[in-house]
């Protein structure tokens, strides 16, 4: 089948190269001519596992390319996916659905024969019915049908997740549009990947839904993090031992800095401001965006009660910058905010991150930038682990110990074990872990 993507950032790079590896012919659309040039060299503008080698295999085997001209792109084409950003809009934090819109708009002049358009990007209830009226409005006389595909791609396994989907969500009422769409996704039958057809604004609340929901539950983790220190439990042991119960599952049950990235928090914001608006608040929702936001800084003051209740004319080593390994996504990640609330302690900031560094250099001020982990951690008062990197997970201990000027790590992904840190001298601090606890007053005094 003909496929046009219109958007070629994260999910529309991912998707298309993925539709193409299945033997569809796709054109990727974008309006930044830099970006398209550099994809026709085969330079990928993301850090995505895998990406690299199946964009240049397709693109050599003529089944993608990339393009500025979104008319030819969608001239012909049996599916047009909408795949543009809907970031947080300034001021009340509703999805800015103007980059929609605006496809909408050139796609309805473009339109050649009977042709779905599929709004891939993350949208609020209601977008598809805007999509369609839009483009009834600018073209009358078009054939086509509009309809919902949420994507579930998790960044640094959006291949995987592509490819062996949990779930493919169509969101649409055209038996046409159904038809069409389930022989896009006809390859990913050999993985018996469940096709589940809704309403068009059942498919858009799911996603919204769905990411608010594992939102949720790292926020859930994070809040028994906080207990867990002060009671003396482990963090780690209760999520096993609530993650092994099959109505709640084992992922997202890792506590840490909180959530960030380019989902989880402007998804959470829309869904909460739609809800709003409809009447209907959240409460839940609105609970975990506030104690999410407040964490991260929290993270900031563990690292400076470690150094003795003052980071002042210190330098600090962070280890990973970005909101997650395998990728070199910047967008809210914790390391913002923990960083930003040490240098207003007064610290210095050294810095390394394996991909994320040029997007962090666009976003954070007087940071030092190491080339690798061992050169960060040199001549620091005290080493903080951000992003859970593999290269982090095996550093030379020993070697580390002698860098710092203090024995002094704290590990904000618990990567290492509290016993052995403690045994080799160090004064270690992870997340939901605490070594000593103390009773509440009124226990200690029942106590005594």
């Amino acid at each position: 089948m003909r496929i046009a993507m219109i958007g070629s950032g994260y999910v529309g790079l991912v998707s298309g190269a993925c539709f193409s590896d299945f033997g569809h012919v796709v054109a990727c659309v974008d309006k930044m001519p830099v970006k398209i040039e550099a994809l026709q060299r085969g330079e990928i503008p993301i850090f995505e596992p895998g990406l690299q080698a199946l964009v240049a295999s397709n693109a050599q085997a003529g089944r993608l390319s990339f393009s500025t001209d979104l008319k030819s792109a969608v001239a012909g084409a049996d599916a047009v996916f909408i795949a543009v950003g809907t970031p947080s809009r300034r001021g009340d934090g509703f999805a800015d659905l103007s980059y929609v819109y605006q496809a909408a708009r050139e796609i309805a002049l473009a339109l050649d024969g009977y042709t779905v358009i599929v709004t891939k990007s993350t949208v609020p209830v209601g977008t598809g019915d805007e999509v369609e009226r839009i483009i009834r409005e600018t073209r009358p006389d078009a054939d086509f049908a509009v309809a919902s595909n949420p994507e579930f791609l998790r960044e640094g396994a959006a291949i995987a997740d592509f490819k062996r989907p949990d779930r493919i969500l169509l969101g649409t009422d055209d038996e046409r549009a159904i038809e069409v769409l389930k022989e896009v996704y006809r390859p990913l039958y050999l993985n018996q990947a469940p096709i589940l057809v809704t309403s068009r604004r059942t498919a858009e609340l799911t996603k919204y839904a769905a990411n608010a929901f594992l939102a949720t539950k790292i926020t859930f983790i994070n809040e028994m993090a906080d207990l867990c220190e002060q009671v003396g439990a482990n963090v780690q042991e209760v999520a096993r031992g609530i993650g092994l119960d099959n109505r709640i599952g084992g992922k997202f049950l890792h506590a840490g800095p909180g959530y960030g990235g380019s989902c989880f928090p402007k998804d959470t914001l829309a869904l909460m401001k739609t809800a709003q608006e409809y009447d209907a608040p959240l409460r839940l929702v609105e609970t975990v965006v506030a104690v999410n936001d407040k964490r991260k800084r929290a993270m900031a003051r563990k690292v400076i009660t470690a150094c003795g209740g003052s980071v002042r004319g210190k330098t600090i080593a962070v280890l990973g910058l970005t909101f997650k390994p395998n990728t070199d996504d910047m967008r809210d990640a914790p390391s913002l905010s923990v960083i930003t609330a040490l240098q207003d302690a007064g610290a210095r900031v050294r810095a390394y991150d394996p991909e994320g560094t040029d997007n962090a250099r666009l976003m954070l001020e007087n940071v030092d930038y190491a080339g690798d982990a061992y050169g960060c951690i040199e001549g620091a008062d005290a080493l903080v682990v951000v992003t859970e990197w593999d290269e982090f997970r095996a550093l030379d201990l020993d070697r580390i110990k002698q860098a710092l000027r203090e024995p002094v790590i704290v590990d904000l992904r618990n990567i290492y074990r509290t016993e052995d840190m403690h045994a080799r001298g160090f004064t270690y601090v992870s997340v939901g872990r605490a070594a000593s606890y103390k009773l509440p007053e009124a226990a200690r005094i029942a106590a005594e």
